[in-house]
């Protein structure tokens, strides 16, 4: 997960041979990066579960709380408060849940068929993150400069008049037809949830790749996206008058 050029210890695992309290506490003087001992991230797509699925089985079922959900992941924080028996039984728990799992799949084939392809489009079939764009020229101190940051806060507010923003539907050939053309700029922040951290964010300029993210989610939760109403973007008309009162 961390690069071996910032792990100037060389450590990898917490539970290797011949690591001692010193290995660990070595890592997290020398090293850039360390792996957080007190948190799990447990990948439940292998299982047929997305992380909100299994979240609520666990709660439901166990009594089992989780912290943050992935479409194919769960993250467990432990605390001062956990103890040995609290591990006990989330591994009970867990091996209790395998054993179920094989054996009904090792006696319904048409199940075990459904099983492999769910957990195709949770593991393997996933949809790529798309990497931040840019800013447009806009909003952008230097529109030349080699660098991507730009300025958040002249989109923020002036997608606080709705005259200044329009809806375009995310499946229409009017979007599409606005990513090529580089006019399709985002009046919002866009956060799909899992995985809870912005997407798009307002004066950004959208892509095809984060337009086809947006098509392949299957979350329920998108803050700043409302479908019946489409993406919420800054009308192209209005980014000359941005750029004008940005320089001034």
């Amino acid at each position: 997960m961390v690069p071996a050029e910032h792990r100037a210890s060389g450590f990898e695992d917490f539970h290797a041979d011949g690591v001692s309290w010193k290995t660990i506490y070595d890592a997290w003087a020398t090293d850039e990066f360390v792996l957080d001992p007190t948190r799990i991230t447990l990948l439940c797509g292998s299982a047929g579960f997305d992380g909100t699925q299994f979240k609520g089985l666990l709660a439901s079922k166990f009594d089992i709380q989780l912290n943050k959900t992935s479409r194919n992941s769960v993250l467990l924080q432990t605390n001062i408060n956990n103890t040995r028996s609290d591990i006990a039984y989330l591994i009970k728990v867990l091996a209790d849940m395998s054993r179920e799992l094989e054996r009904r799949l090792s006696t319904d084939h048409e199940e075990k068929a459904a099983f492999d392809a769910r957990v195709k489009s949770l593991v393997t079939d996933v949809p790529d993150l798309p990497n931040f764009s840019r800013f447009h020229d806009a909003f952008r101190e230097d529109p030349r400069g080699k660098t991507n940051e730009g300025d958040m806060r002249t989109p923020f507010f002036l997608a606080y008049d709705a005259e200044n923003c329009t809806h375009v539907r995310l499946n229409s050939k009017e979007i599409d037809d606005m990513v090529k053309n580089g006019r399709a700029v985002s009046a919002k922040f866009v956060i799909p949830y899992p995985p809870g951290f912005p997407i798009m964010v307002p004066g950004q300029v959208i892509t095809k790749e984060t337009i086809d993210f947006m098509r392949k989610l299957d979350v329920k939760e998108i803050h700043g996206y409302q479908a019946a109403l489409g993406l919420e973007l800054i009308k192209p008309e209005k980014l000359g008058g941005a750029k004008r009162k940005a320089r001034k």
